[in-house]
């Protein structure tokens, strides 16, 4: 046994020394280099690739700032994203993008909405704003010209103590998207009591189901959340989308 075991060691060393030896590692330094300067399209320099304790992962360094580069420069990470080099597309958004998704039909239930139709009111969005909301002002000052287009607002006070008091006399008025434009745009609060039926608490509590952290929260047809107050090019574009 122990002359079989002996023999088998032999063989086993003879096998190692045949065997090729290991290719010499190729620096990956140059294309990823070259990949990170492309995709920043010339505008910066990489001063600097270095291997760090993570295997195939890079660190580049451009001037004072710092992103990670996988040893096939094919992904980034830049701030907490990861990025597609390649398809030049942030991962770590489009992730959020989907958790954050709605089902539009479903999940708003638009009779709680004030609605408003401009043109043919073939593109649609529904928005949740707060009538203290300065960026909400902002953003309906756009949407107010926007063409062809169905807007459904959730009046959805959560900013200040007056702001429930605003939102119910807004549903109370006799025409109710003209005057939560009118307060919403010139500041001009509707002369009643805003005690009619109203579904304010309900919008309330359909925002924190949906986790609206915060106003304006704009949600189209396709499920898509964008959160904030957006340029009207970017409006627009996200309308074409859901065309």
């Amino acid at each position: 046994m122990l002359v079989a075991a002996f023999t088998g060691a032999l063989i086993g060393t003879a096998l190692w020394s045949a065997s090729p030896p290991a290719a010499a590692q190729v620096d990956p330094s140059p294309q990823i280099r070259k990949v990170v300067e492309d995709w920043l399209g010339g505008r910066h320099r990489v001063d600097e690739v270095t291997p760090t304790p993570l295997a195939n992962m890079y660190e580049v360094r451009i001037g004072t700032d710092l992103i990670y580069v996988d040893g096939k420069a094919e992904y980034a990470f830049i701030e907490g994203q990861m990025i597609d080099l390649k398809a030049n597309r942030n991962l770590t958004q489009a992730r959020i993008d989907d958790i954050n998704r709605i089902d539009f039909k479903k999940d708003l239930p638009l009779a709680l909405a004030i609605k408003q139709v401009n043109g043919n009111g073939k593109r649609v969005v529904a928005v949740f704003e707060d009538p203290n909301c300065t960026y909400c002002r902002k953003l309906r000052a756009d949407l107010v010209k926007v063409k062809d287009l169905t807007l459904y607002t959730f009046p959805y006070p959560i900013l200040a103590p007056d702001s429930e008091v605003k939102a119910r006399k807004a549903w109370c008025a006799k025409d109710r998207g003209t005057a939560w434009n009118e307060m919403m745009t010139s500041g001009r609060v509707p002369d009643n009591e805003g005690n009619c039926q109203n579904p304010v608490r309900q919008v309330q509590a359909l925002g924190r189901e949906l986790n609206v952290t915060g106003t304006p929260t704009l949600f189209f047809p396709n499920g898509k959340r964008v959160p904030g107050a957006i340029p009207t090019q970017e409006l627009e574009r996200l309308l074409a989308e859901n065309g």
